[in-house]
């Protein structure tokens, strides 16, 4: 059984940065594709950005193109999603998820297990 735990979280200002962290413990990350979502109270949960189990491939929500960032490191097996230049949107509950499915996707029904979430505030 396969756990995934966010870290990273927190308060910041419009503008600033943030770097969650999302340690998978149970099985390797080439095991899974990996993605972010975030929610906030009353709407559905939303695909943020995902990497594929070979890491060859990453895609993102398109309001968060060129400001986020999704990387892993095989080592520590773990996924992270760098954030900068956020903006009050941004703020959420960020979540990782693994996908066992064979290809990147970005449907949040399409994915096997979560973590329990982070989250994060961004004030004007």
């Amino acid at each position: 059984q396969v756990q995934l735990a966010e870290s990273g979280g927190g308060l910041v200002q419009t503008g600033g940065s943030l770097r969650l962290s999302c340690v998978v413990s149970g099985r390797t990350l080439s095991s899974y594709n990996l993605g972010w979502f975030r929610q906030v109270p009353g709407k559905e949960r939303e695909f943020v950005a995902g990497i594929s189990r070979s890491g060859a491939k990453t895609l993102y929500l398109d309001s968060v193109k060129g400001r986020f960032s999704i990387s892993r490191d095989i080592a520590k097996n773990s996924i992270y999603l760098q954030m900068r230049s956020l903006k009050p949107e941004d703020t959420a509950v960020y979540y990782c998820a693994a996908d066992t499915g064979p290809v990147l996707r970005t449907a949040n029904n399409a994915y096997d297990y979560w973590g329990q979430g982070t989250q994060v505030t961004v004030s004007s």
